[in-house]
C-alpha cells in the first residue's frame, strides 16, 4: 500500500511564495495545487506554480559535483569538490588577502532568505566583505530611497481606492496584486496605468498615460509640481510628519507640466488630471514596477519622488496607500563584518545609511574588477552572465577567475563557466521560511517552508554546502547549526513561532501582528524622526536634497550622445513573461509551448519605418552587442520604441545589449530600461 501524505509550504518559483500543497506518494511528489486560505494566492496558482513539478523532477537538473578537465565537466565526488574547492580558496587568500573572494547570490533574501544569508554569512567567516546578488539591479534601490524618506520600508497593499500602476504589470509578474485589481474594480477602485505598453490593465484603467522610457521622473516632478501649487496637498499631514516641505515648494518651481510634456510624451492635461486625481484620493498607491524605473539614469531620484508623492497627499499609513506593516523579528544568518565592499568609495548610500551598514557590494563593478582586485567566486543560486548587465563583459571577466564555483540545479550559463558545478537543493528539498509577503504585499504572515521530499540524487542545501565547506577551511564556528531545522529554528527566534508550531499546528501558516494604520512616535526611523522630504543624509553624500530629474547618458535627447543616427530607436530590456522567472523555467516544454520564442516588440509605424514583419527573425543591436529574436509587430507599443525580454540564453540573452559602466549616479544601478539600439530582419 501507498504512503501518502499532503504538505503544506510555499511555492518560491518567484518572490510571491504562493502557498501550495504538495501532495507525496511513497517520497515522491506527485501533484501541487494552490492553497486556498493562504492569503496571497487564496489557492490560485499561475502556470509556472502548476508546473512546479516539471522542474524538481526535470532531466535535465545536475545529479552530481562536476569538475572541469581540458574543457570538459567531468564526475567527482563532493569529498574530492569540496577538498580541491577548500585547497584552491586557501591557497588565495593566503596570496591576495581574503577580499579576492567574490559571493554571488541569486536571492535577494526575500524569497529565499537561507540563500543570501547563508552566502553573505559564509563570505564574512572568509574574511571577505565581497558580497553580490540582484539587489544590485533589483529591488534594493527603492527599499534603499524609501529607507531615506522614512527611515523604513512601507509597502503597497494589495487593495486600495487607486492604483498607479507605474511600470507595472500584474498580468505578467503580480498574480495577487492581478486578483486584487479584479476584485476591487468590481468595487470601485480606480487605475492607471503608466507604461510605454497598453498592457492588459489599461483596458479597464481610467487613465492609461504612454511615457517616454527613462522620463519617470520628470513626470513625477510635474505631478508634484500641480499638487502644490493647486494646494491640492494633505497641510495637516504634511505639517505633523514631514520635514523639507518649504523648501520642496521652491524646488518643484521649474518643474511645469508644459516641461513635463516635452521630456515625457504626456501631455499636460493630462498630467494635471491624473495629480488632482491622486491627491484627492484617501487610500492610492503608487504600484512601482520591480525595477522599471530604478533602472534607469535618474533610478534614485524617481523613487525619491515617489515617496514624496505618497507623503505629500497623506497616502501613508493609511488603507489602501504606503504602509509601515511590522516586522518579524527574524534571527539574522549573516554576519556583520570588517571591510568595505565593493563600490563604497563611488556609491556609499548602497551600502552605508545612518551608521547603518548592509552587506552588498556593486555588482555593476565586478566585470572592471577583475582579476586585478575579485580572483574567484562562487555563485549560490543565480545566473549573473545572463542576469547581469553586459553578458559580454561579465562573461570575459569570469573567464579570468582562478576559481569559479556555482551551486545550482541546472546547468545555466554561468555553470558552463565554471570550474566546479554543484548540485543544488529545490526548495521542496529543504526547510526555510517564507517570510517576504510583508516585504511585497505588506501582510505580516508567514510560514514553515517545508522539507516534502528528500534531495534530488546527490543534491545539497545551502546550509549542507556552506556547513561542509566551512569544516575545511577551519570555520565550523560560524555554522553551529546541526541541521536545517535548528538553522530555521534561530530564524525563527522572535517571531513568537516554534519550527514545531508552523509545523505541525499552523502549517499552512500565520499572522505573527496585526496591522496598525495609526503613525505613533518614532514610525519614522530618520534622524528627525519625520518624513523627510529633504534628505540631509542626500545632500551629505554630494547628491540632490530633493529629487531632480536626469536624461538618460544614451537618449534621443541627450546632448553627450552622438550615436544617434546609428542607433535611432529606445530600447527597453526586460519585459516578463508569465511563463518565466528571469532565466528559470524555459526547459519546461509546456511553458516553453505557451511561450517559445524570445520577441522584439514593436508598434505598426517602427516596424514599417524599418522594414519588419510580424514574425522576421530580426537582429536588435547596440554599441554593446546583438541578439537574435523573432518580431512581435502591435499597436500596443508606443512608436520609436524596440522592446525585449529578459533571461533568454544564448544569442537571444537581452544584457547582450546592456552597458555595465552605464549607470545611475547615485546607487549604481545600469540604465536597462532607456538605452538606444538598431533593429533590422535578418
Amino acid at each position: 500500500m501507498k504512503a501518502k501524505k499532503e504538505i503544506l509550504t510555499d511555492c518560491t518559483l518567484c518572490y510571491h511564495s504562493c502557498g501550495i500543497k504538495v501532495a507525496v506518494e511513497d517520497g515522491k511528489a506527485v501533484a501541487v495545487k494552490g492553497l486556498a486560505s493562504h492569503p496571497i494566492n487564496k489557492g490560485e496558482l499561475c502556470p509556472k506554480g502548476e508546473r512546479l513539478l516539471d522542474s524538481i523532477y526535470h532531466p535535465q537538473r545536475i545529479k552530481y559535483p562536476m569538475k572541469k578537465v581540458n574543457g570538459k565537466f567531468e564526475r567527482i565526488s563532493w569529498e574530492t569538490a569540496l577538498d580541491e574547492i577548500s585547497k584552491k580558496l586557501s591557497d588565495l587568500k593566503e596570496e591576495f588577502g581574503p577580499q579576492m573572494l567574490g559571493m554571488f547570490s541569486g536571492s535577494i533574501g526575500v524569497e529565499n532568505m537561507e540563500i543570501a544569508g547563508l552566502t553573505q554569512r559564509f563570505k564574512t567567516a572568509f574574511g571577505s566583505p565581497n558580497f553580490f546578488s540582484v539587489e544590485s539591479v533589483c529591488y534594493r534601490m527603492r527599499i534603499r530611497t524609501r529607507q531615506i524618506t522614512f527611515g523604513k520600508y512601507p509597502t503597497e497593499e494589495l487593495d486600495s481606492n487607486l492604483y498607479i500602476l507605474w511600470g507595472h504589470n500584474p498580468d505578467a509578474s503580480d498574480l495577487p496584486l492581478k486578483m486584487a485589481i479584479e476584485k476591487n474594480l468590481k468595487k470601485g477602485a480606480k487605475v492607471v496605468v503608466i507604461d510605454p505598453k497598453k498592457i492588459p490593465m489599461s483596458k479597464n484603467a481610467d487613465m492609461y498615460l504612454p511615457i517616454r522610457p527613462g522620463s519617470d521622473g520628470a513626470l513625477a516632478l510635474a505631478l508634484i509640481h500641480v499638487i502644490i501649487k493647486e494646494k491640492l496637498y494633505d497641510q495637516a499631514f504634511i505639517d505633523k510628519y514631514t520635514q523639507g516641505f518649504e523648501k520642496l515648494a521652491a524646488h518643484i518651481e521649474p518643474f511645469t507640466p508644459q516641461w513635463a510634456q516635452k521630456i515625457t510624451w504626456v501631455p499636460e492635461d493630462e498630467i494635471r488630471k491624473l495629480a488632482r486625481l491622486f491627491a484627492a484620493t484617501k487610500g492610492a498607491a503608487i504600484y512601482q514596477g520591480t525595477c522599471t524605473q530604478d533602472q534607469t539614469a535618474n533610478g534614485t531620484q524617481n523613487s525619491r519622488a515617489f515617496s514624496i508623492l505618497q507623503a505629500i497627499t497623506g497616502n501613508i499609513n493609511v488603507p489602501g496607500g504606503w504602509v509601515i506593516s511590522p516586522r518579524p523579528y527574524l534571527g539574522n544568518v549573516g554576519l556583520s563584518g570588517d571591510g568595505d565592499p565593493l563600490g563604497t568609495d563611488q556609491y556609499p548610500l548602497f551600502i552605508t545609511l545612518w551608521g547603518r551598514k548592509s552587506p552588498y557590494g556593486v555588482v555593476t563593478m565586478v566585470p572592471e574588477n577583475i582579476p586585478d582586485l575579485l580572483k574567484s567566486f562562487i555563485v549560490v543560486g543565480g545566473n549573473p552572465l545572463v542576469s547581469m548587465p553586459d553578458s559580454n563583459a561579465f562573461r570575459k571577466a569570469f573567464r579570468k577567475l582562478d576559481l569559479l564555483v556555482v551551486h545550482d540545479m541546472f546547468m545555466t550559463d554561468t555553470a558552463k563557466e565554471a570550474h566546479y558545478v554543484l548540485p543544488a537543493c529545490s526548495h521542496l528539498e529543504k526547510y526555510g521560511v517564507a517570510y517576504n509577503y510583508n516585504v511585497c504585499h505588506c501582510i505580516p504572515y508567514l510560514m514553515l517552508r517545508k522539507k516534502c521530499i528528500e534531495p534530488y540524487e546527490e543534491s545539497w542545501s545551502e546550509w549542507k554546502l556552506f556547513t561542509e565547506l566551512a569544516k575545511r577551511l577551519g570555520l565550523e564556528e560560524y555554522f553551529p547549526w546541526a541541521s536545517e531545522a535548528e538553522l530555521v529554528s534561530f530564524e525563527l527566534g522572535r517571531t513568537g513561532f516554534s519550527f514545531d508550531y508552523l509545523l505541525n499546528e499552523k502549517p499552512e501558516g500565520d499572522y505573527y501582528q496585526q496591522k496598525s494604520y495609526t503613525i505613533p512616535d518614532g514610525t519614522f526611523k530618520t534622524p528627525s524622526n519625520k518624513i523627510e522630504i529633504y534628505s540631509d543624509a542626500m545632500a551629505q553624500a554630494g547628491f540632490d536634497p530633493l529629487p531632480t530629474y536626469l536624461e538618460p547618458a544614451k537618449s534621443p535627447l541627450s546632448r553627450r550622445y552622438k550615436d544617434a543616427k546609428k542607433y535611432p530607436l529606445i530600447l527597453g530590456t526586460g519585459n516578463r513573461s508569465y511563463y518565466y522567472t528571469h532565466s528559470q523555467h524555459r526547459n519546461i516544454d509546456a511553458l516553453n509551448e505557451k511561450d517559445p520564442h524570445p520577441l522584439a516588440e514593436l508598434s505598426h509605424k517602427t516596424a514599417n519605418a524599418f522594414g519588419i514583419r510580424q514574425g522576421d527573425d530580426v537582429r536588435v543591436s547596440t554599441d554593446r552587442g546583438a541578439v537574435f529574436m523573432k518580431a512581435r509587430v502591435a499597436d500596443c507599443i508606443a512608436d520609436g520604441i524596440v522592446f525585449v525580454p529578459h533571461g533568454w540564453s544564448g544569442k537571444a540573452n537581452a544584457n547582450l545589449l546592456t552597458d555595465a559602466k552605464c549607470r545611475e549616479p547615485i546607487l549604481g544601478y545600469p540604465d536597462l530600461k532607456s538605452l538606444m539600439c538598431a533593429i533590422e530582419s535578418v
